[in-house]
């Protein structure tokens, strides 16, 4: 294909998807509309829902549930992933797109309702509506205007196929999204594109190690402390020294442009029975984010030692340690570059300015 009949084919794109964008505002409206909080992941109807939409496209989404002890043991209530596949012709590469429906819960202070997909002086309000059910939209739409430029015969030379990957355990790891579809082997794409979230061209992301923290003490009655063993007590501890640990992982910086340093939060505790019992059990979960020249066996067995240590100050606790989720760190990967300069030239030729190459704190 020409450099003129590229750019001729651009524009016409363009065109097509200025055209519908009404459309697409709709379409991403029914989207947010069906909530996908997850916790607590009850997510099967929201990909029901989305293959209708897509059934309006001509398109039937192959729908994959993923079994339920298996999305129970994972935490969640229902998933199902969804896979729309589109050829264009033989010879090419097959790219996939993919967006994950999943978020976490909306909390307070809304302004508009959540899962009301309202549109107030040009902006719509969501919950997901930036991350990631927005790309539901531009993918299928981007993909939808292929199709017509193919329709229009104007785009007789492309080879290769499209897939869509609509997805619903990101908030969770992604093992039971796009990584159960690979163990599957219900696909093998050449390339993939995942969900936007930056004006760079993102090639690495952080790992992740979360784990869950039971320490077990003795209740006793307020008026007799003495006769219990404080969990509370116990966990903060352990919270301390891990905190502690925080503050000298600063001192580690990544090589990996847009990547700072490890980190460490704890996100969610919980204990106790009443205020006048002293607590006989407090669980927690941390999140230990990872930078790509990290090793996770390493971190984690480092982080298991903190605690173990601290905990043997605190006389009489006896704790629980267990992982809930392992995701590996992105580095950049050999053999990205052609697409990695795609993105970069349209992104210059959309938004007027070179378009960097970076690393993410966050990981998909």
């Amino acid at each position: 294909m020409s450099t003129l009949q590229a750019t001729a084919h651009d524009t016409w794109l363009d065109q097509w998807i200025d055209a519908h964008f009404d459309e697409e505002v709709r379409f991403l409206q029914a989207l947010v509309q069906v909530p996908t909080d997850t916790p607590p992941g009850n997510n099967a109807p929201h990909a029901e829902r989305t293959a209708s939409l897509l059934q309006a496209f001509g398109w039937q989404a192959e729908a994959y549930p993923v079994p339920q002890a298996d999305v129970k043991a994972y935490g969640l209530q229902s998933l199902t992933n969804l896979i729309v596949r589109r050829h264009f012709g033989e010879g090419g590469r097959t790219i996939a797109l993919n967006a994950h429906g999943d978020v976490v819960p909306p909390g307070e202070g809304w302004t508009h309702a959540p899962y009301g997909g309202e549109v107030v002086d040009g902006q719509l309000y969501g919950r997901a509506a930036a991350v990631s059910k927005s790309d539901f939209a531009t993918y299928s739409f981007a993909l939808r205007a292929l199709e017509a430029l193919v329709a229009q015969n104007e785009g007789h030379a492309l080879k290769g196929s499209v897939e869509l990957h609509f997805t619903y355990d990101e908030e969770f790891g992604g093992e039971l999204g796009p990584g159960w579809l690979l163990k599957q082997g219900l696909t093998k794409p050449d390339l993939l594109i995942a969900a936007g979230f930056s004006y760079e061209v993102v090639t690495a992301h952080n790992g992740c190690l979360q784990m869950e923290v039971t320490v077990h003490g003795q209740m006793a009655h307020a008026a007799i402390p003495h006769t219990g063993i404080d969990a509370l007590q116990g966990a903060v501890t352990i919270l301390n020294a891990l905190y502690a640990q925080n503050k000298i992982y600063q001192g580690t910086a990544s090589g990996v442009p847009g990547i700072k340093h490890p980190y460490l939060n704890v996100g969610r505790i919980e204990g106790g029975t009443n205020t006048n019992v002293v607590p006989g059990k407090v669980v927690f979960k941390l999140d230990r984010r990872m930078i790509p020249e990290e090793n996770p066996v390493e971190v984690e067995a480092d982080i298991r030692r903190i605690i173990q240590d601290s905990a043997s100050t605190f006389p009489g606790i006896r704790i629980e340690i267990k992982r809930l989720l392992l995701a590996n760190a992105l580095r950049p990967l050999p053999g990205n570059e052609q697409l990695v300069q795609t993105l970069q030239k349209h992104g210059e030729a959309v938004f007027g300015e070179p378009i960097p190459t970076s690393g993410t704190p966050l990981y998909t």
